[in-house]
């Protein structure tokens, strides 16, 4: 039998290995689509389910057979806006020029002190004078299924030219906006998500390191080495030490989005830890970071991927 290989978890791409500044993510980048709609959406992971689907790439040795789906179950209640902002790029800074507010539900004022809806002004704006358009919006945890009435508020980007934005969100601003309507089924995603925290941990859990010998001084659960002995002061920050460990933030590229329900359709209820789904929901191919409850902000995709899962499922 061969050296069974182990080598130590824990990228050094994350770094510094901090907790999130809050429960859910910031977005800070958008891609340029030409499509006139929203570019993101607000969702709460359930849990996770196993499809039963056949396979249908034609490049697979399991083509045509029935196969084993991991997936996960995200609830999308209706999200609504909360204000349009325009921007202009000064020295490369992005700087706002005016926010203008819309009619806000009740549950809001959990969040933020209601403000003053002002969405008369929208026909003042000259376009001319601003660089880029962002819209707010909040969701609606309230017609979830786990009992949260405490929004999240994010601010997104929209498809298509500044006239055609401007445009949308005039004759939507007092519209609830659905999953169906800013996705697709079949469509990739970027998941933002913050992980499942975990506290102070040693560097065995943290960073996967083996156990030292039973005659190894100074601690079974310690790295062996600090590093050269070339500056004694100093210890790189590669030495696996004991540290904070999960809930940071993450961003997750291209999972495709395998269907988009309706309970009334096709009904999921007792998810243990989180109760009955009662709004639209998305199954998403394999397994995203977080417990169950966790607020999920789904984009669209800043590289596209043209590879995805041919799946029919059963």
């Amino acid at each position: 039998m061969g050296a069974r290989s182990l080598p130590r978890s824990g990228s050094m791409q994350f770094w510094p290995r901090k907790r999130a500044k809050r429960i859910y993510a910031r977005v800070r980048s958008w891609p340029t689509v030409k499509d006139n709609k929203p570019l993101a959406f607000i969702g709460y992971k359930a849990g996770m389910i196993q499809l039963l689907a056949v396979n249908e790439n034609k490049n697979s040795h399991l083509k045509g057979e029935e196969i084993i789906v991991p997936a996960t179950i995200i609830e999308c209640p209706p999200m609504k806006f909360l204000s349009v902002r325009f921007y202009k790029t000064i020295n490369d800074f992005a700087k706002l020029q005016k926010e203008i507010f819309f009619k806000t539900e009740k549950n809001l004022s959990r969040k933020i002190k209601n403000p003053k809806e002002n969405t008369k002004e929208l026909e003042k704006i000259n376009l001319e004078d601003h660089d880029f358009i962002r819209a707010t919006v909040y969701s609606q945890p309230q017609k979830a299924g786990f009992g949260k009435k405490k929004p999240e508020i994010i601010e997104m980007a929209l498809g298509g030219s500044k006239q055609e934005q401007l445009d949308f969100i005039k004759q939507n601003n007092d519209k609830e906006i659905e999953i169906g309507s800013v996705f697709s089924e079949n469509q990739t995603v970027d998941i933002h998500a913050v992980t499942k925290g975990q506290g102070f941990q040693g560097p065995v859990k943290r960073f996967g390191i083996g156990l030292k010998g039973h005659k190894s001084e100074k601690g079974r659960r310690a790295p062996a080495s600090l590093g050269p002995w070339v500056r004694q002061q100093h210890i790189s920050y590669r030495v696996a030490h004991a540290g904070q460990t999960g809930g940071h933030q993450r961003t997750e590229n291209n999972k495709q989005i395998l269907q988009i329900l309706n309970p009334s359709d096709k009904p999921v209820e007792n998810i243990h830890k989180y109760g009955n789904v009662k709004s639209n929901y998305i199954i998403l191919h394999g397994s995203i970071a977080g417990p169950k409850k966790r607020t999920i902000i789904l984009t669209a995709p800043m590289r596209a991927s043209k590879k995805s899962h041919k799946l029919a499922i059963i």
